[in-house]
């Protein structure tokens, strides 16, 4: 199950999340899928880790223009490095970078950045 989901309900074996644009709600078990909370994903710098929330506050009040997720390697990277400015070129991989600037687009799209922080996924 790539992509992003919101929980719903969790149980012993597993979790129930609802698709955002289906609203389609499917139970998905401990033993078939891993499950990472956004709130959990940090970005490794020199010293310590970025939330990703912070991130994702940086690239919404910034005026830095998002990049296409497919431009060439060097554009992400300088376009990240006007975001996080010291995060760990060696731990911080082309892919993660391209997963934040995809992630991003997608609660965008939806909305999901100006809900109340009371439903904050």
């Amino acid at each position: 199950m790539p992509g992003l989901y919101k929980m719903i309900a969790s149980r012993d074996n597993g979790i129930i999340v609802e698709d955002f644009d289906t609203g389609k709600r499917t139970f998905a078990s401990v033993r078939k899928f891993q499950f990472t909370p956004l709130e959990t994903v940090g970005i490794y710098t020199y010293k310590d880790v970025e939330d990703l929330t912070k991130v994702f506050k940086t690239m919404k009040d910034g005026d830095i223009p998002i990049p296409d997720v497919n431009a060439p390697g060097a554009e992400l990277h300088t376009f990240f490095r006007k975001i996080v400015k010291d995060y760990d070129e060696d731990r911080v991989y082309l892919g993660d970078i391209k997963k934040v600037i995809k992630w991003y687009g997608f609660l965008k799209e939806r909305n999901l950045f100006d809900r109340g922080t009371d439903e904050e996924e």
